[in-house]
């Protein structure tokens, strides 16, 4: 006997070629596919459903729309609408009905290689775009002001990476400027910047945390046992500083009339500008988030908030972008180890 095409089950509507999931199960009829417009000169420019496909394959492998449709939980008849909506794209039948079950036609051995290549690059579709969203896999390029490698983007990147191991993580180290450019030129996902909120129109910037500034003094010092100074009891001291002119580095947004600093050496190096403090050559100002690397033969103190005021450090990323699912949660790991540096005792003074 004739596979039946109709059952005593609710029918089920087949899908358009947009489609792209289980059958609906509906009571509406098949609409036309609107969007395709076919030419006498363009008679088989087909528009396949992976729906279609998708039962195609199980009706070819199991020999029988009955089979079929219990296999995929649909109707019989539901499954025979989807074969006879994919021949019509085909334009020719793709099984023999035969007495007891189906058999492919020509045209149905050649589309069924092609429907299994097409259905498994979909799947591995899907399952690479489901690591993604699970960050099970992924890339998140992150870049830092030298001083935020001390301690917060280190823990930042630890925490994360044991939580997402699979997750892949470059870190690059420059100066604020370089770093908000980067993130506009989108070869950055994540940078740690420092300094005023409103200073790059294409980024977006995320508040992490506020730092005061310290100034490292030589142990001989005759300030070196205080707990605090003003910045005009280090007027007349030898600075060593980034650049040459005060303006240009960590000095700049503190300068004023009573406090004009004479930049005795220049180093870039934290290491090196250390070594020049603790050889008694000069002073420098070291931000909080690095004090926890300063060498033991130092002293420091904090310098009066009415001098120096706090430093905001920021997050930024590509202002109208959404960010990935790894950048936006090595972020929230970003603000979570901000937050425990914060409530360290003395961490940012």
């Amino acid at each position: 006997m004739q596979e039946p095409h109709a059952s005593g089950r609710t029918d089920a509507a087949r899908p358009t070629p947009a489609a792209d999931g289980p059958l609906a199960r509906s009571h509406a009829e098949p609409v036309a596919d609107a969007g395709i417009a076919r030419t006498a000169a363009d008679p088989v420019a087909h528009d396949f459903s992976t729906a279609w496909l998708r039962v195609f394959l199980a009706v070819a492998e199991a020999a029988s729309f009955t089979a079929a449709a219990v296999r995929l939980g649909y109707t019989q008849s539901a499954v025979s609408r989807q074969i006879s909506a994919l021949e019509d794209e085909v334009g020719s039948p793709l099984f023999d009905r035969l007495p007891r079950g189906v058999r492919l036609t020509d045209a149905g051995h050649a589309l069924l290689p092609r429907a299994r290549a097409v259905l498994d690059q979909v799947d591995l579709a899907r399952r690479d775009l489901a690591e993604l969203r699970g960050l099970a896999r992924g890339r998140v390029r992150v870049g830092a002001f030298a001083t935020a490698g001390a301690a917060l983007v280190p823990r930042a990147i630890a925490g994360f990476l044991a939580d997402h191991p699979g997750v892949g993580l470059t870190l690059d180290e420059d100066l604020t400027p370089r770093l908000l450019a980067a993130v506009a030129a989108d070869e950055l996902d994540v940078a740690v910047v420092s300094g005023p909120a409103g200073h790059s129109p294409d980024a977006e910037l995320h508040h992490l945390l506020d730092e005061v500034m310290l100034v490292a003094l030589p142990r001989t010092h005759p300030l070196a046992g205080r707990r605090r100074v003003r910045l005009a009891e280090l007027a007349a001291e030898s600075w060593i500083a980034g650049g040459r002119r005060p303006e240009q580095t960590l000095l700049g947004p503190y300068l004023r009339p009573d406090f004009a600093p004479r930049i005795g050496f220049v180093a870039s190096d934290w290491i090196a500008k250390q070594g020049l403090v603790a050889a008694g050559l000069g002073v420098t100002l070291v931000p909080a988030l690095a004090a926890g690397a300063l060498r033991a033969d130092l002293a420091v103190c904090a310098l009066d908030a009415d001098d120096v005021p706090v430093r905001a450090v920021h997050a930024a990323t590509r202002r109208g972008v959404a960010p990935s699912a790894a950048a936006a949660a090595f972020l929230g790991q970003l603000r979570a180890t901000a937050r425990t540096l914060s409530a360290e005792p003395a961490a940012l003074v």
